[in-house]
């Protein structure tokens, strides 16, 4: 499937960062399977793994805020994905445009694009 060896853990996960191909802003980390990796190359659209509903998912599904991909791009020690990705609305379920939208203090300092309320 991959034409670079990837080291998946021994979950069978690998981490995924989704980042704006053109603004670079970091939009949200996940988690990706082989077959997620699969089916994000296959569609073009950016697909995970939820570890906590144990279920391939395509980002976007539930909400309509999907990412389609720029480039997929792998770490040296390739244990690690970028998902260079066009945002459509927000990438957090909670609302903001990034998923890292506070500081380690609790300041708030990224834009809230949807009320989460109206989509999940």
């Amino acid at each position: 499937m991959t034409e670079v060896d990837l080291a998946f853990d021994e979950q069978e996960y690998l981490p995924a960062v989704a980042q704006d191909a053109d603004s670079g802003e970091v939009l949200m980390l996940a988690y990706v399977t082989e077959r997620a990796l699969e089916r994000s190359r296959e569609t073009g659209y950016a697909h995970y793994y939820s570890r906590s509903r144990d279920e391939l998912w395509k980002k976007g599904a539930t909400s309509g805020h999907t990412q389609e991909l720029s480039e997929i791009r792998v770490d040296c020690d390739g244990d690690a994905v970028l998902y260079l990705v066009d945002q459509t609305g927000g990438a957090c379920h909670t609302g903001h445009e990034s998923c890292f939208y506070r500081t380690v203090d609790g300041e708030a300092v990224g834009e809230q694009v949807f009320d989460p309320d109206d989509v999940y």
